[in-house]
């Protein structure tokens, strides 16, 4: 083994001098060469060394220098490999903006050559730096419009990057079957170059992505199969892959097989004190074992988990704990501390940011008192033998009748004494059973709490559930009524084709309307009962805007009202589809408000690092008595200019809509003047304030 070792590094040396002379030789053969077409070869080839070699610094230095020779020379073929090494060198070094723009150069140059193959290389590169970016759109498009010459030519070094590249735009779309896809063409690159770290990753994220499709037979098979390689960090891999394959026997109902992978896990991670390991380990132990039933050992390794993640900051293990910690009291029938539970889990993941405080309650207890009893006692033995001292010269009967007092005295003070001591213990058992009365007060206090909350949103869902009923049973019923009769009278006979013809812009217009409202409808519910979450990506705000300009465009014809779009591109940190139904609820209200001859204006600006969109329009307006009441109420409603009707939900939808995505909505309208709506959204990732949970 020692042999092999050695024969390895002298392998490693022998390459690594090698390269080194091979790039001295370049440098100085580049020295005397003469400047013409032959010397720009050689600078590339140096540069290309220099570049495998990682030594960024010089080879941007050599490239510039060929950069300049090749323009005077006006050599073409150079200057596009020129222009490609450089981008190259500047992606590596993370120079992003210069990097994209010299591939850009050198596209252009390679397609007056008519060079396909660097053209699917240029765009490769691209997409991948704009999917590492986060951009997963724009780098999706470039890629996938390279892969098809890359695959024919059978690149795969090129090729492992750009599969890599996909499966990661694709997982973080949450399109997880092309994630799979990609990790599947990527691994079997990996498994031909025989890398074990890379296929090790490629196989984790197959596992993880079948986890995440609950197909946990497959994420088994994946897993397994990890720890089947032989690794030279063996243990730190089966530290990493046991606690996932457990957690994936418990999610397939194989309890025994869990037990054992996660029993292995334990005494593992415990050995590597792999804190994370561990915490994962536990928490999947305390799923495993409430499942089979035995809730005390589950609550115990849940408590482990619990003050591990005290000083271990995983976001994700803390929910997973605290809801177990959940389901397990509550098998126990501890429902306070369930309800504490549940409590700490919805906070942190409402801020998805929460310092977990461990709470300590001090209990001290003094008795005190007793000692003055010793003191006084004390006291009077030395008082009596005071009077003993004293009384040397006096008769004996003078001396008995005092002693006989002083015991008088002293009995006296003993019985006082105890008297006192028995109303002060008296006085603390008192104490304590108030104290003990007033925690079971609380206690009360905090279930009657928790009982008006859940009967405070029961009756919430029900008059949501009256309010839905009310306007599905007449604003849809009317829409879907009307679409029903005229398909009726033509299925009957009753209307020619012509008649039908002319009636085919009502009927759209029921049906766009009843689209809309259910549209809007389903929102609205969803929003009230609490069940609406933004999942938040950075796209461009003019997208949307074009997209819901398209689904208006009959509507502008119909009431002869133009439309004027100023925006221009700028990307806002969003959700994408929340961000859809403001912008298309803002879009229908302005053409329903305007009349024949009237203007519609879209623009958007950038203020104080924020995005603001605007719809102004030339229509009827709004009093300021009513603008009080748009975003407020859910039922407030007037009919459009061409007596349209609405429910009164969409502006409050919006509102709350933008509320979740940390924006703002406003508007500002002058009556007979029109109505200008304001829409302020963030354009990079907000922070959530932390919050206390002690």
């Amino acid at each position: 083994m020692k042999k092999i070792i050695y024969l390895i590094i002298l392998l490693f040396v022998s390459f690594s001098y090698a390269q080194t002379k091979n790039i001295d030789s370049l440098t100085v053969a580049l020295a005397f060469q003469q400047t013409d077409a032959s010397k720009i070869a050689t600078s590339i080839e140096l540069v290309e060394q220099l570049y495998d070699h990682k030594d960024y610094n010089l080879a941007l230095k050599y490239v510039l220098e060929a950069d300049k020779l090749a323009t005077k020379l006006n050599f073409i073929p150079g200057l596009s490999k020129i222009a490609y090494l450089k981008a190259l060198i500047y992606n590596k070094k993370e120079d992003y903006l210069n990097a994209i723009n010299h591939f850009s150069e050198a596209k252009t140059l390679y397609e007056s050559l008519d060079d396909t193959l660097a053209i699917a290389r240029i765009n490769n590169q691209v997409g991948l730096i704009e999917i590492s970016r986060g951009y997963y759109k724009e780098g999706l498009e470039h890629t996938l419009s390279a892969i098809n010459e890359l695959e024919k030519r059978h690149l795969e070094r090129e090729l492992k990057d750009t599969y890599k590249g996909l499966a990661t735009a694709y997982f973080n779309n949450e399109k997880y079957d092309k994630a799979i896809e990609f990790n599947l063409k990527r691994l079997e690159i990996e498994d031909l170059n025989g890398d074990k770290n890379s296929v090790t990753e490629v196989i984790k994220n197959l596992a993880g992505l079948y986890s995440l499709k609950k197909e946990h037979r497959k994420s088994i098979e994946y897993y397994e199969r990890i720890l089947m390689l032989d690794h030279n960090n063996n243990d730190s891999i089966r530290s990493d892959i046991l606690p996932k394959l457990g957690h994936e026997y418990v999610q397939y109902r194989d309890y025994d097989k869990a037990g054992l992978y996660l029993s292995e896990s334990i005494d593992l991670n415990r050995k590597l004190k792999n804190i994370p390991g561990l915490i994962e380990t536990l928490n999947n132990c305390g799923e495993l074992n409430y499942k089979r039933g035995k809730s005390g050992l589950a609550k115990l390794r849940l408590v482990e988990a619990n003050s591990l993640l005290k000083t271990n900051d995983d976001k994700a293990e803390e929910l997973k704990n605290y809801w177990l910690l959940k389901i397990v009291d509550s098998i126990q029938h501890d429902y306070q501390r369930a309800f504490t539970w549940q409590t700490k889990y919805h906070n942190l993941k409402d801020s998805l940011k929460v310092a977990a405080t461990a709470l300590s309650v001090n209990k001290e207890g003094e008795i005190q008192g007793m000692e003055n009893f010793d003191s006084l006692q004390t006291e009077v033995n030395s008082q009596a033998s005071s009077v003993n001292t004293t009384l040397h010269g006096d008769t004996k009967r003078k001396f008995d009748r005092l002693q006989i007092i002083t015991y008088a005295l002293l009995a006296a003070f003993v019985i006082v004494s105890t008297f006192l001591v028995l109303i002060y213990l008296n006085r603390d058992r008192r104490i304590k059973q108030a104290i003990d009365l007033e925690a079971k007060n609380e206690k009360i206090e905090i279930q009657n709490k928790a009982i008006l909350e859940q009967s405070a949103h029961l009756e919430n869902i029900n008059n949501i559930k009256d309010r839905l009923f009310s306007i599905v049973s007449h604003d849809l019923k009317d829409s879907l009524t009307s679409i029903n009769g005229f398909i009726d009278l033509l299925k009957d006979g009753s209307l020619t084709r012509q008649e039908f013809d002319r009636l085919i812009p009502e009927l759209s217009e029921n049906a766009n309307n009843a689209s809309l409202l259910l549209f809007n409808l389903l929102n609205w519910s969803k929003s009230q009962m609490q069940v609406l979450e933004p999942n938040a990506t950075l796209f461009d705000i003019r997208e949307v805007i074009l997209d819901k300009i398209k689904l208006i465009e009959h509507k502008l014809v119909d009431k002869d009202i133009e439309l004027v779009d100023n925006t221009l591109r700028d990307f806002v940190y969003a959700d994408y589809s929340m961000v859809e139904i403001v912008i298309q609820n803002l879009l229908t209200n302005a053409v329903k408000f305007t009349k024949a001859g009237d203007s519609i204006t879209i623009s958007n600006q950038i203020n104080n690092g924020k995005s603001i969109i605007s719809i102004e329009d030339t229509g009827i307006g709004i009093s300021q008595s009513n603008i009080q009441k748009l975003f407020k109420c859910n039922t407030f409603s007037t009919r459009g200019t061409k007596n349209e009707k609405g429910t009164g939900l969409g502006l409050s939808i919006c509102k709350e809509l933008i509320d979740l995505n940390k924006g703002k909505i406003w508007v500002e309208s002058i009556v007979n003047s029109g109505s200008t709506f304001f829409v302020e959204l963030p354009k990079t990732q907000q922070e959530s304030p932390e919050l206390s949970l002690g």
